[in-house]
């Protein structure tokens, strides 16, 4: 059974989720939540919650944690290749695309990044439109542009 918990954090109330000793989830409150997820605090819950709390403080530009998130074949391999945009960089959805080797997959990027089941630490904020554009995020347009300003400010 999944477990999760929640944490303040400087950008709201955040819920992590872990399931057979890896992270799944990271939830905003705008969020849908899990609905048979017990409410319990697991050591990987707790790493998480340090390790996003050092991010957003600027102190830690890459996470180490166990991953495992739940998509298809194609979100997985989209969600791969934001893992690898640097700290403080961009990408938009059509470079994301051309580097999967699809040059017109942009529309195909961009719902693999609103399904990410783990937002931040799979750093789909790093990724907007072609015209600079922030585009959509699952926590919100104002909580990407507080990422992608904190990732500037730290670079």
């Amino acid at each position: 059974m999944k477990k999760v918990f929640y944490y303040d954090t400087q950008i709201g109330k955040i819920g992590l989720a872990e399931e057979w000793g890896f992270l799944t989830n990271l939830y905003f409150m705008n969020m849908n939540q899990p609905l048979n997820a017990k409410m319990f605090e697991t050591d990987i819950l707790k790493e998480a919650f340090v390790q996003v709390s050092e991010y957003l403080c600027g102190e830690r530009k890459e996470f180490d944690l166990p991953l495992n998130p739940s998509g298809t074949n194609y979100q997985q391999t989209v969600w791969s290749e934001l893992l690898n945009i640097p700290y403080g960089e961009i990408r938009t959805y059509k470079e994301i695309s051309e580097a999967l080797g699809e040059s017109k997959g942009m529309r195909a990027v961009g719902n693999a990044n609103n399904k990410n089941p783990i937002p931040i630490i799979i750093p789909c904020h790093r990724v907007i439109s072609s015209d600079g554009n922030l585009a959509g995020y699952v926590g919100g347009i104002d909580i990407k542009k507080k990422l992608l300003d904190l990732e500037k400010s730290y670079s």
